[in-house]
């Protein structure tokens, strides 16, 4: 489609060259009437002029030479033509002309071009040009134009201004016009610039043009051109964004015949292309061939396979890859690190997330990257409080903590009710020049309305005005909710009023923040009026507001009520409020409306997703509702809705909390006919309820008791496992040490040659085990060195085990490291150290210690 767009002949024929126009000196040279002493002090030194002859530059002159005016260009160009020397000066007079109004014409474009090309100022050239092109309808004269009045200039100006003219086209996206400069083979020993040339493509490749990228490559072969390493790897990068591989290995092979070294980053190109077009495996096994090849990749290739590894969760191949490197001796940069702790982060494991962070600190590798990954895993997992913890380490660590960081901390700060330590934060910011930004005041006025504080919360959102921070939606939907939970309907609507005012359009969210917050403050029926007379364009989303905020403020019967009004019209509400209003009837014993409300949405066709499924089913068990789980479980199942393994997974949890194993063996059963394959979680929670059994005797029904099946042990699911190779994860290594399942020692070398990671609880459950001291002590101080600290059960569980073995000095000593590290320590630790205490005096010291 480009091959049209290109034509060599595109620019006129140099037919009359304009002869440059060099004026006798005049005796008088005119002056511009601004002022009768102007000082020019030069600031462009980019190309090494002396500073000290060309740095400043001062006219003078009488008042009649004030007055007087340059009218004709001859003037102008002789006049520039005498800053040959001095640029600056010369750009500047150029300027002032301008700013008088005098109308440049192609001979004063010419004479400051000339100027500039002679004394290097390349940067000043391209600026001048990319100005010529943005005011190009208002010139006149045309690009060829100045190009023929510099005709007779040598090589070097005629170079400069090609490549200054295809900057200046290109920064416009004038790509037609790039071409039309490059294309000036008519001119005798004029070749292209493959400077030039290469920019030009590799903007063609970043603005997406890459059909025009491969045309002009073409073009470049045919006429001749001698093409160089960079020029091929932009042509590998547009055949690979076309997914066009095979093409991409012939560039390879004609570089090879060309005598073109193939360097690391031609070969890693197409690594990366062939990730970015969903051939992973293909890339991978390039890598892997070419590297043993002795082929030096470089760290881009090895960080495209990572990526992609990340994305898809393939973890331990991407960490194979990062060991390959390392062996190689590439060297992984902050991109391979950031990939690796994000994808880490996005499955939860923040040990090993956290410890790639300490590597590259180790390296020196800036972590400012990924820091806020970090924070917010923790804060997604519900660890908070170190979240908060580990802010304040990467604070001390001198890691630059961006709005970013601020922000998650700040929320998590909101969420748990300290509104205080997140204003603190945000004072901090300013403190530390870092400048709030929207989000972050969203925050905090957020976190106030949580906490009630509806002035303060107000106050917030005037500051933010008034430091020139413009609010949007979000920001106009918090304080909506809030205007409406702690103030009145009145407040909110007048907010709406407002946001519409400022040219901020209200939408359905901000109409279901009222709505919320009226009911979540028990003013159901204001909610209510809302909805009917405030609301012209009610939607779905309104009316599945409406019923949340009746499940909000228990209102169940209205909500009920409401949702078969809506279906009975033959419409449905989203699935999550059908999901929370199915999920309150039962728990509040409306069986015979839940039911209904399930059969309603099978009549309309609305099959509950696996997902609505599987909500309903984990807050009927959280709340200890199993019999209606299992109800729900079989009534879905009866429908033709098949339950997944998650399923299966929260029901028989729940029926093994209530120690009721034989109702979670049999379906158990019924999970593997249905062809469902258990996985370690499923067998953890057998294995661990099983080994329970004789401890505590099982609960379930006299009649399934009296059953003739076999009795199920606890080390028949491990065999099970075995057999399907499901290997044990990290907690269900705890609950067979915790059970007495297996032998500890045995289980840790295990787990330490399967390259898994204990973590806090498994060490806890460790030191529970052990009865000799220097056990004890020496699982603790493996645990520090891997990074992990104590928290308050496990400084429980060690104290009270030294104590239980007589080893009180040792117990006192973890004692006082405990209050160093400022953690509470809770009754069961001071009954085991009075336990303990051998004397009346330190029975005594320890009460002291309890009573403060």
């Amino acid at each position: 489609m480009w091959v049209s767009a290109i034509k060599l002949n595109s620019l006129r024929h140099f037919i009359k060259p304009v002869q440059c126009i060099r004026c006798r000196s005049f005796s008088s040279l005119p002056q511009l009437p601004v002022s009768s002493h102007f000082q020019y002090i030069s600031s462009d030194s980019e190309e090494g002029e002396d500073s000290s002859s060309h740095s400043q530059y001062i006219w003078s002159g009488s008042e009649e030479e004030d007055s007087s005016e340059c009218n004709s260009t001859s003037e102008v160009v002789n006049k520039l033509d005498s800053f040959r020397k001095d640029p600056g000066a010369a750009l500047t007079f150029f300027e002032l002309l301008k700013a008088r109004g005098f109308r440049h014409n192609v001979h004063t474009y010419a004479a400051i071009v000339r100027i500039l090309c002679y004394c290097g100022r390349q940067k000043k050239l391209e600026s001048l040009l990319r100005e010529l092109v943005q005011k190009m309808n208002d010139l006149n004269f045309e690009v060829i134009d100045l190009f023929e009045a510099l005709s007779k200039e040598g090589s070097n100006v005629f170079y400069r201004v090609s490549d200054a003219m295809v900057k200046a086209y290109c920064s416009e996206r004038m790509f037609d016009q790039a071409l039309n400069v490059l294309f000036q083979t008519d001119r005798p020993g004029f070749v292209w610039s493959k400077f030039t040339c290469n920019f030009f493509m590799n903007q063609l490749l970043k603005c997406g043009e890459v059909d025009m990228v491969l045309v002009l490559y073409e073009e470049m072969k045919s006429v001749g051109f001698s093409l160089n390493q960079f020029t091929y790897d932009i042509v590998i990068k547009a055949l690979c964004k076309l997914a066009r591989f095979e093409e991409a290995f012939d560039v390879l092979n004609e570089m090879n015949k060309s005598g073109v070294t193939l360097h690391g980053h031609n070969y890693s190109t197409i690594i990366q292309g062939l990730c970015e077009n969903g051939r992973l495996d293909v890339g991978y096994d390039l890598l892997l061939k070419w590297s043993e090849n002795g082929i030096p990749l470089n760290a881009f290739a090895y960080t495209a396979v990572i990526r992609e590894f990340c994305q898809n969760s393939r973890l331990v191949e991407a960490e194979s890859v990062l060991l390959r490197m390392k062996q190689l001796r590439v060297t992984p940069d902050k991109y391979v690190y950031s990939a690796l702790i994000s994808g880490y982060c996005k499955c939860g494991n923040i040990i090993k997330a956290l410890s790639l962070h300490g590597e590259m600190t180790s390296i020196g590798i800036k972590t400012n990257y990924v820091v806020s990954v970090i924070l917010k895993c923790l804060c997604q997992m519900g660890k908070t409080s170190e979240a908060i913890k580990k802010f304040k380490e990467f604070k001390s660590m001198g890691i630059f903590l961006d709005q970013v960081c601020y922000n998650v901390i700040m929320d998590a700060l909101c969420k748990l009710g300290e509104v205080e330590e997140a204003v603190k934060l945000f004072n901090e910011m300013e403190g530390r020049q870092i400048v709030p930004d929207v989000a972050n005041y969203t925050t905090v006025i957020d976190g106030y309305i949580l906490r009630g504080k509806l002035v303060d919360a107000i106050g917030l959102f005037k500051k933010m005005r008034e430091m020139g921070h413009k609010p949007d939606i979000k920001a106009y939907n918090v304080l909506a909710r809030g205007l409406a939970q702690y103030g009145s309907v009145r407040d909110a609507l007048d907010c709406l009023k407002y946001m519409k005012k400022q040219g901020v359009k209200p939408n359905v969210i901000t109409h279901n923040m009222i709505i919320e917050g009226l009911c979540t403050s028990g003013r159901v029926k204001e909610a209510r009026a809302f909805f009917d007379d405030d609301l012209k364009e009610k939607c779905l989303e309104n009316y599945s507001a409406m019923v949340d905020g009746y499940c909000e403020a228990n209102h169940l019967e209205e909500a009920f009520q409401f949702f078969m009004t809506l279906s009975q019209r033959g419409f449905l509400m989203r699935s999550e409020s059908c999901c929370k209003l199915l999920t309150n009837l039962l728990i509040e014993g409306y069986n015979n409306k839940a039911f209904k409300l399930l059969d309603t949405m099978l009549k309309l066709d609305a099959k509950p997703s696996k997902t609505t499924y599987d909500k309903v089913i984990g807050a009927l068990c959280l709340a200890g509702k199993i019999k209606w789980a299992h109800q729900v479980f079989d009534f879905l199942t009866r429908h033709g809705l098949i339950p997944d393994l998650i399923s299966y997974t929260m029901l028989i949890h729940g029926f093994c909390k209530l120690n009721c194993l034989r109702e979670a063996c049999n379906i158990f059963k019924d999970m593997k006919l249905r062809g469902i394959k258990p996985d370690v979680v499923l067998y953890t929670i057998l294995c661990d309820a099983y080994s329970k059994i004789n401890k505590r005797g099982s609960s379930s029904s006299p009649h399934t008791l009296r059953s003739n099946e076999e009795v199920v042990d606890a080390s028949d699911f491990l065999e099970e496992m075995k057999e399907m190779e499901i290997s044990p994860d990290v907690v269900c290594y705890t609950v067979l040490i915790a059970n007495n399942l297996a032998d500890a020692g045995t289980v840790f070398n295990k787990m330490i040659d399967r390259g898994l990671e204990p973590d806090i609880v498994f060490y806890t459950v460790l030191i529970a085990t052990l009865s000799k001291r220097n056990n004890l002590m020496g699982v603790c101080n493996e645990m520090i060195d891997r990074g992990l600290e104590p928290d308050t059960v496990c400084y429980t569980v060690l104290i009270a085990r030294l104590c239980y073995t007589n080893n009180l000095v040792d117990a006192l000593i973890v004692f006082d490291e405990m209050i160093d590290r400022g953690l509470e320590p809770n009754i069961v630790i001071y009954k085991a150290l009075l336990c303990g205490c051998p004397t009346k005096k330190d029975v005594d010291k320890y009460l002291s210690l309890f009573a403060e």
